[in-house]
């Protein structure tokens, strides 16, 4: 089978399943809802419950704690039945580097709900959790998630935690963040009248200042607009002449793993050396623990997109054609099924990023990692347009009934006298509305199904044992691969990353491993073998199993009868298979 053919198959499986019936709800033990976004403690009520719902499956474990000290939860969904979660093939799934990225913690915890509840009942997501593990942390920046909910922001702040950061470089920290001078909850922006302004206020709609361009009026005068923007809602703290530039935190966990780090001059918000913080410690001592992780999804917003590396250009040679062929795979069944999104790739179709978590999963451990951005104003509009502004603004009057917009109100502001404070709300375009979150989420969740999916699931070829004369005897075996992720990828094989692949035959009494080796082209040299110059018995495999080209292994057994045995093949990223020999192949 092609791996066009292959992908085909696994995709069509995954939206329409082998198990089709009219009840497509599942039922749960745990009623949450999910149209809406839930605080810190919230949060952690809900994975206990969870936790508590689905003991069989579910352990709840704190990595440690953040910045301020919140607990950095992390849950191990596994079937304890078929084995131990480190044994098996993992998933990584996380949520929320960033403060105001805040749906993408929404996202993982129904990820966790929705496998918990479906397994038992939807046999293709039982069968799934059955064979694989999953690693699951709803918010890395627990801090700055909260923050973000519980005070007053724009939709862009604040991506960072919570560690006091001399954003302006002036010797203080965090000395001049944005007010709520009108108590809205909200950090709006700020107008100024001014004769001589750069924009005019719609005579249609008042929530809308236009830009206007200096113009000769039919006397020969000269005219200019009647307002100029101050920026985003606040008062100059320092006295630098500047508002709102040092608020609270100010670096990027985004920046701060150890793959193709770069100090911050080169790299803004990176800390002083990789795993500076906290939180991005915690995670990185969990996961370079655990090398059976083989595929990982870390959820952001905004802009409906499926990323993956490299996030520098002089990183493009890190990823060889044979993993390209997987990447786009996986994220060409994720266009199909995620609406609007787009396939990117980060240093060339987004920017430059050094020191990115999923560049790490890929680069530095070898895992088939993307980034999801969630959510586009393209919902909005249902088509592949943005919305302009007067676009978002009827949807908002429509559906959301003005909720997210702030009218503008005067405001007696102490360095610039009367202005006018209002505009989008932090609801306003980075977040889904309440009603359409579980959409988002489920959509996502159903990609990374589809990417846990491809993580290696292995079988052999019936075991062929041949005489060869003089008490020598050929044992061939063959292994496959039915799954688009390779056991090791080729990036790892050329960078040495973990540990090969094993395969390894056990004889039972009389019988000898005089050699032993891989066939490397069985279909047209069947004949030949490269042997290994030790131990026979255990061969190394560097460049691991894919689905597209199966691997064949050959002993030279010395035994006067015919040798029957075990063969086992190991792999870090794949769950060890076993299969018995005789001379009839049973």
């Amino acid at each position: 089978m092609t791996r066009s053919m292959i992908l085909l198959s696994l995709l069509l499986g995954s939206l329409f399943g082998s198990h089709a019936t009219a009840q497509q709800q599942i039922d749960s033990r745990v009623d949450i809802a999910w149209n809406r976004y839930y605080d810190f403690d919230e949060m952690t009520d809900l994975l206990k419950r969870m936790v508590d719902a689905y003991p069989e499956l579910l352990t709840l474990h704190d990595l440690g704690d953040s910045e301020e000290g919140r607990e950095i939860w992390l849950v191990i969904l596994n079937n304890p039945e078929t084995g131990p979660d480190t044994d098996k093939p993992a998933m990584w799934i996380d949520g929320n580097v960033h403060g105001n990225e805040i749906q993408a913690t929404e996202t993982v915890l129904y990820s966790i709900w929705y496998l918990a509840s479906a397994w038992g009942q939807v046999p293709k997501i039982t069968e799934l959790v059955d064979r694989t593990a999953w690693y699951f942390v709803p918010s890395v920046n627990p801090d700055g998630r909260d923050d973000w909910i519980k005070s007053a922001h724009t939709p862009h702040s604040n991506r960072s935690g919570l560690r006091p950061t001399d954003n302006d470089r002036d010797g203080l920290l965090d000395e001049d963040p944005p007010e709520d001078l009108n108590g809205d909850g909200s950090i709006g922006q700020m107008w100024k009248p001014d004769p001589f302004g750069s924009h005019v206020r719609d005579e249609n709609d008042p929530r809308i200042f236009r830009r206007v361009e200096p113009a000769r009026t039919p006397d020969g005068r000269t005219r200019h607009g009647d307002w100029i923007p101050l920026g985003s809602e606040g008062i100059d703290n320092d006295g630098d002449g500047r508002i709102n530039e040092d608020g609270r935190g100010g670096y990027d966990m985004n920046r701060d793993w150890p793959s193709d780090w770069q100090p911050p001059h080169v790299q803004r918000g990176a800390g002083s050396s990789p795993f500076t913080f906290p939180e991005t410690r915690a995670v990185g001592m969990f996961i370079t623990e655990r090398p059976n992780i083989a595929a990982g999804q870390s959820y952001h917003n905004t802009g409906a997109m499926i990323l993956r590396g490299p996030g520098a250009d002089y990183r493009r040679d890190d990823y060889p054609r044979q993993d390209l062929r997987t990447y786009e795979a996986i994220q060409d069944a994720g266009v199909e099924m995620l609406p609007f999104y787009r396939k990117m790739v980060i240093h060339s179709d987004l920017y430059t990023v050094h020191g990115g978590f999923v560049n790490w999963l890929a680069e530095g451990l070898g895992i088939v990692s993307f980034t999801n951005e969630l959510w586009t104003d393209k919902r909005i509009l249902q088509n592949d347009r943005t919305p302009d502004q007067e676009g978002r603004l009827r949807f908002e009057d429509r559906v959301l009934f003005g909720q997210t917009f702030d009218d503008y109100t005067e405001f007696d502001h102490p360095q610039h006298g009367k202005v006018l404070i209002g505009g989008g709300s932090k609801w306003w375009t980075r977040t889904p509305p309440p009603f359409m979150i579980e959409e988002e989420a489920h959509r996502n969740f159903a990609f990374t199904v589809f990417h846990a999916e491809q993580m290696p699931e292995l079988r052999f070829e019936p075991v062929k044992v041949t005489s060869l004369g003089d008490a020598l005897w050929q044992v061939d075996v063959t292994v496959l691969n039915d799954r688009l992720i390779p056991t090791r990828t080729a990036l790892a094989a050329n960078k040495q990353i973990g540990l090969p692949d094993f395969v390894s035959i056990e004889l039972e009494d009389p019988g000898t491993v005089i050699a032993g080796g891989r066939v490397p082209d069985a279909s047209r040299s069947p004949g030949r073998m490269t042997p290994v110059a030790r131990r026979p018995n255990r061969i190394a495999n560097e460049g691991g199993i894919s689905s597209e080209s199966p691997a064949t292994f050959r002993w030279i057994i010395g035994s006067d009868t015919p040798p029957k045995g075990l063969i086992t093949y190991e792999a870090e990223k794949a769950s060890t298979i076993k299969t018995a020999f005789m001379t009839n192949g049973g």
